[in-house]
């Protein structure tokens, strides 16, 4: 018997589906979408929060971003995810010992690694250029070389799909050549993401009897739009590993959603991936990963977009009051998402009430009027603000409603100025930003002038200048990060702008954010609510 959908809550005898993301590799040859370091370990960070059991970092050595990327990691004091490294299989006509991808996957200390292999007859002739027989000695040398390092291998055996149909005797031989060898599990890719959901049961099903006491995932592309349900169907014909991307972000069309994925197998499907518990921060999860990779979670995303719950007015609007089951088919509080009608309400306060706790301010104890923050924040948040990644404004904005907040200075102006020369054409890299601040901290006047390559870094150098007297905590802020993102691109260069910041000061890491059609401005706001939380937090430590 299925569990029930709208409780949130797998039965006990759930069967265990383990989760793969790789959104740090797959998700990153999105086009248009790039991650910094900083937003790799944030990453990281947040999904090993939410019980993701596998996160993929990229390819060790390629780039010097990764290289320090696997480094970082390994310094982190994960809960629960391991790190994959990704690469493939040792070169044709090279032995696995000698072969310096597998070194280097070796050598970055990840516990996990995992080896693309090919499976398609044709793609092994035609962009390998080997020999049938010479693809099966790389495969099973490679995982072999890899589990005598004792690594966790996972072999992906790519373009699996067109293979088999093509060739199954082969598409079965390169799967058995990395089970022989020892791989913890096989997860046959649907390279192309042009099968269907029938095409995907019946070929796992037919792999999964020909190697019964072998573990296999299911890695999907969303060409024809279908890699979510052939994922599922993958899972039904035996499958206890799904790989994917947060929101579904990847090269082309993009990859499986994986929260997409884990919503359905948990609330659907009998199935156990992150919890019960952790299943209520999938909205977000999905949002936070969103700012980062600078784009927006799709209104009408399944589970976690704004849209998902919403319910216009008459019939609808009517019965979701007395009957939420008609129109909802989960709850929106096991996914973390919210409807759009007065049933709501409740869901919204209990989640402010709990993120304000979380940031240490107990609005239910100091008798504020929850609902009176809650229509500010919406307010806002129409406006264009957003606080899923800015802790440090919502914490301010709380302190507001709270009767807490005083500003550690008042503006009287700033200014700022770009200048660049003629030297040699759009390329040249030369700009200097000047700006000038003045600034009242109490009785005093503060006057200071910062110089940077960028005007908001000018801004930055000359607010802690003028401060840093009054603040000297200030010196020990920096900035890690710093976005801007088009509200309405129809508007052009008139478009309302969001500027989002990441600070820390070695201890803390905060975000914070400013709106504005005016992008200096929006940075500004964003500057000293990011600088204004700083100082909050180390009075809080007693600095």
């Amino acid at each position: 018997m299925a569990s029930d959908q709208r409780s949130g809550e797998a039965p006990m005898t759930a069967t265990r589906i383990y989760t793969y993301d790789s959104t740090l590799r797959d998700g990153e040859q999105c086009e248009g979408i790039t991650l910094s370091l900083a937003d790799k370990l944030a990453i990281v960070r947040r999904l090993d929060e939410f019980g993701i059991d596998y996160i993929e970092g990229g390819f060790p050595a390629s780039n010097p971003k990764d290289v320090a990327f696997f480094r970082e990691v390994a310094a982190m004091d994960l809960k629960h995810a391991q790190i994959a490294a990704f690469g493939s299989t040792c070169k044709k006509g090279a032995a696995a010992a000698d072969d310096p991808g597998l070194a280097d996957l070796i050598a970055c200390g990840a516990p996990v690694v995992t080896i693309v292999g090919k499976t398609w007859d044709a793609q092994v002739e035609r962009a390998l250029q080997t020999t049938l027989e010479e693809n099966l000695r790389m495969i099973g040398e490679s995982v072999a070389h890899l589990k005598a390092a004792g690594r966790h291998v996972v072999f992906d055996a790519e373009h699996y799909f067109d293979g088999f149909k093509a060739n199954r005797d082969y598409a079965l031989a390169c799967v058995g050549a990395a089970v022989d060898a020892g791989a913890d599990s096989v997860d046959l890719c649907e390279t192309n993401g042009g099968a269907l959901p029938f095409e995907v049961e019946q070929i796992v099903a037919a792999t999964v009897a020909a190697f019964p006491n072998q573990a296999f995932g299911i890695h999907c592309h969303n060409d024809s739009g279908c890699a979510v349900a052939n994922t599922l169907a993958a899972v039904r014909a035996g499958a206890t590993s799904v790989q994917g991307t947060v929101n579904g972000i990847g090269e082309r069309v993009g990859n499986t959603d994986l929260l997409t994925v884990i919503a359905d197998l948990e609330l659907k499907m009998d199935a156990r991936c992150v919890g019960g518990h952790s299943l209520t921060q999938l909205t977000s999860v999905a949002q936070y990963v969103a700012e980062l990779c600078n784009v927006s979670v799709p209104a009408h995303h399944p589970y976690t977009g704004s849209s998902a719950f919403a319910h216009k007015g008459g019939l609808h609007a009517s019965a979701i009051a007395r009957f939420p089951a008609a129109y909802e088919h989960v709850s929106p509080a096991a996914v973390g998402n919210a409807s759009r009608t007065v049933v709501s309400e409740l869901a919204g306060k209990a989640s402010l009430l709990a993120k304000a706790k979380n940031l240490g301010f107990d609005l239910a104890a100091a008798g504020v009027d929850v609902q009176a923050v809650l229509d500010d924040i919406k307010a806002r948040e129409a406006a264009g603000f957003t606080y899923e990644v800015a802790d440090g404004s919502l914490g301010l904005l709380l302190m507001r409603h709270l009767g807490l907040y005083a500003p550690a200075f008042t503006l009287e102006s700033f200014r700022v100025i770009v200048d660049d020369r003629e030297d040699t054409g759009a390329l040249a890299k030369d700009a200097l930003s000047e700006a000038t601040v003045k600034i009242h901290v109490g009785e005093g006047r503060f006057v200071a002038t910062g110089e940077s390559a960028g005007p908001v870094g000018a801004l930055d150098a000359a607010l802690r200048m003028a401060i840093l007297e009054s603040y000297p905590q200030v010196a020990a802020m920096e900035l890690t990060d710093y976005k801007v993102r088009l509200l309405d691109e129809s508007q052009g260069t008139d478009a309302i702008t969001r500027v989002t910041i990441t600070a820390t000061d070695g201890v803390d890491t905060w975000g914070t954010v400013g709106v504005s059609e005016n992008v200096i401005e929006a940075s500004w706001n964003a500057l000293v609510d990011s600088l204004e939380y700083g100082l909050f937090r180390a009075r809080l430590r007693g600095e």
